[in-house]
């Protein structure tokens, strides 16, 4: 079992070491929720997800409900019957160890960013350069 949790400590959760499916999402609703180009999710079954703590639930479509830390705003789940019945995802960046399931792909990518389609020719940096030296 992998553990994670919001970024305040008020809810924590186990979930199944393997994905059902790891995606990196690029659609309107995820940005628009989590306030970030994209949002990764790892599919469990819900019966191999314990959760400690109360997220607070938000219907954010006719079928999705997405499961948010109410003390400090971290986006933790996401459930839709329709689409996944039995399934939750679990967005992924809220891992203990993020690198525990290796991502599979991306998807909704027709609503991509434009800019996320071209990262790889930005410069990077180990962190943030801060001011030039004097």
């Amino acid at each position: 079992m992998l553990t994670g949790g919001c970024h305040c400590g008020a809810i924590r959760y186990e979930t199944a070491s393997e994905a059902i499916h790891h995606a990196l999402c690029h659609c309107l609703d995820c940005r628009k929720a989590a306030g970030a180009p994209a949002v990764a999710w790892a599919l469990a079954p819900a019966d191999r997800v314990k959760i400690s703590g109360e997220p607070v639930w938000y219907a954010s479509s006719e079928h999705g409900r997405r499961g948010f830390c109410g003390v400090c705003g971290t986006g933790l789940f996401y459930t839709n019957d329709v689409i996944f019945p039995g399934q939750i995802d679990v967005q992924s960046a809220t891992l203990d160890d993020p690198d525990a399931i290796p991502l599979q792909g991306q998807i909704q990518i027709a609503e991509r960013i434009g800019w996320m389609g071209h990262l790889e020719q930005l410069p990077a940096f180990d962190r943030y350069p801060g001011p030039p030296e004097a």
